[in-house]
């Protein structure tokens, strides 16, 4: 057991050091492992507060200044964790991406993108933000490597309220969909092993979503309304015959 034990703490060193280049000060990086630490503990519900418990801190001021104040790059970040997922369970064969969203139940109205809309997680309209995420799994596994946030008219209309909650100037509205494309596009430009694309109907009713790149051959598999339970298009590969 102890030898388990210590091969897990050296691999889990080794996880987290492939990514301290993201982090631009020591204090960061040391943040960096103590929350991901903290996610892969028993701890039954994971905020703040209770992962600077885990990591024997007094408060959450730590944590929060991770995620708020200390400078990293995130989408560097997002593309580190979607390389080492296709080390691990990458598989041309029986790769496949998928699309999702779901919803973050919130009571104020300050968080980035809240606001009164759909939520899957409660089943109705509530209070919350709505992200939007790709999935990658194969035979060997599954893992999210892709995330966006979905920001309502009503917040990039408000510019100035944008600016308050992080918000650049240059991110605009965009719909689910075309949050979802933006997704399969880095995808595809990455190299990401994967044979099909998968959404359920929020995606499949529109027209071309999923469909915008020719670069290579796959194949979608969206959920439709009405009588169109599955629809499948496939796509000739743009690449040249040897």
């Amino acid at each position: 057991m102890q030898s388990e034990v210590l091969e897990w703490s050296a691999g889990f060193t080794a996880f987290c050091s492939r990514f301290a280049h993201r982090f631009s000060r020591v204090e960061s990086r040391r943040r960096m492992v103590a929350y991901v630490r903290g996610l892969l503990a028993e701890v039954e519900r994971k905020n703040g507060w209770t992962l600077a418990e885990a990591a024997g801190d007094t408060g959450p001021e730590g944590m929060q200044r991770l995620l708020n104040f200390y400078a990293w790059d995130c989408d560097g970040l997002r593309d580190d964790v979607r390389d080492v997922v296709v080390e691990a369970i990458g598989d041309k064969a029986s790769g496949v991406l998928i699309v999702d969203k779901t919803g973050f139940l919130k009571k104020g109205n300050r968080s980035a993108g809240v606001a009164r809309q759909y939520s899957g997680t409660a089943g109705r309209i509530e209070n919350s933000q709505v992200g939007v995420f790709l999935a990658y799994a194969s035979g060997r596994g599954r893992a999210l490597i892709d995330r966006e946030l979905y920001l309502p008219r009503a917040w990039t209309e408000g510019r100035q309220r944008c600016r308050d909650a992080g918000i650049d100037d240059d991110i605009g509205f965009a719909t689910k969909p075309e949050l979802a494309q933006s997704m399969i596009e880095r995808a595809l430009d990455a190299g990401i092993p994967f044979g099909w694309v998968t959404a359920d109907e929020a995606y499949g009713q529109v027209a071309g979503c999923g469909c915008g790149s020719n670069r290579a051959g796959w194949r979608t598999y969206w959920r439709c309304r009405k009588r169109r339970w599955w629809y499948r298009c496939s796509y000739a590969s743009a690449a040249p015959t040897p």
